[in-house]
């Protein structure tokens, strides 16, 4: 069970209440974030046959599955461009992190009926503190797709843990993974919550939050949307694969259900995976251009 829950309104506010809640717990639940007819669009958007789907890989989760990935590092101007540009997403994220963001990378997660892989323990910071970025000002706003419950393998938390820092990483199977020793030892303190989300449900959670998700045995798929987010004064000092800071424009929370652009995705940037070094790709799997 997850704490840490508020429903989204027009009102909807990051309160002193929401903020500690943030803060002490690394994250909140926002529920109703992205209305239906919202998610409609986004979902036309994740399907379409000439949209994202057309720059996906694989990445193995050490344990003989796979999960399917798209990583962009602009919005652009298309529907899930609007998502992460949104003020009710970009806007609650600056509150939380208390200073100007700008996007850091968008992500598609995508595990399938039957076959969809583990996501190992980690922190986003454990990889991100790899590209330059000196400090944890950073976080991400997760929004179910699909149904996420403990059947089809949705995302578990160790609520509180962004407390300890950053921990060490490596890899575990194609992913960065936290190390195994000292994560057996602070799985014995913290407590486990799996965050169950209907469809247009949001995660927001800090750049340090241990996370994890087991593998999809269900019938059912389960995809994500992740919009990630660094603060302004947090410009990483070496250039990657990721971008250096870049001014945000925000759109007006109607934005989503205005736009009519599924297909145009030229401004996106998409990530090109075999020069991220903090994954290792399933080569059989994986076609290079």
């Amino acid at each position: 069970m997850a704490v840490a829950e508020y429903s989204w309104s027009e009102h909807f506010d990051v309160t002193s209440e929401v903020k500690s809640d943030f803060e002490e717990h690394g994250y909140i639940i926002v529920r109703g974030l992205l209305s239906k007819e919202e998610m409609l669009k986004v979902r036309k958007a994740a399907e379409h046959l000439n949209g994202l789907r057309d720059f996906t890989f694989e990445i193995p989760d050490g344990r003989g599955r796979n999960s399917s990935y798209c990583i962009w590092s602009q919005p652009g101007n298309d529907v899930t461009g609007m998502v992460g540009r949104i003020e009710k997403v970009v806007g609650t994220m600056e509150k939380l992190l208390e200073g100007e963001v700008y996007h850091y990378h968008g992500k598609l997660v995508m595990k399938e009926p039957h076959t969809g892989g583990n996501v190992n323990w980690h922190q986003d910071y454990g990889y991100w503190y790899k590209n330059g970025c000196l400090f944890p000002h950073m976080g991400s706003v997760l929004i179910a797709v699909d149904k996420a419950d403990r059947e089809n393998g949705c995302l578990q938390v160790l609520r509180g843990s962004h407390k300890l820092g950053r921990i060490d990483h490596n890899f575990v199977g194609g992913q960065t993974g936290a190390d195994k020793e000292r994560l057996n030892q602070v799985m014995k303190i913290f407590t486990r919550d799996y965050v169950e989300l209907e469809e247009g449900d949001a995660l927001f959670f800090h750049c340090n939050l241990l996370h994890s998700s087991d593998k999809n045995d269900s019938p059912r798929r389960r995809w994500n949307f992740i919009c990630s987010y660094n603060r302004a004064s947090n410009n990483p000092v070496y250039v990657h694969h990721h971008p250096q800071y870049t001014p945000l424009h925000k759109v007006p929370n109607d934005a989503i259900l205005t736009c009519e652009n599924f297909t145009d995705l030229s401004d996106k940037d998409f990530m090109d995976p075999a020069v991220d070094k903090t994954i290792k790709l399933d080569l059989e799997n994986h076609e290079k251009d």
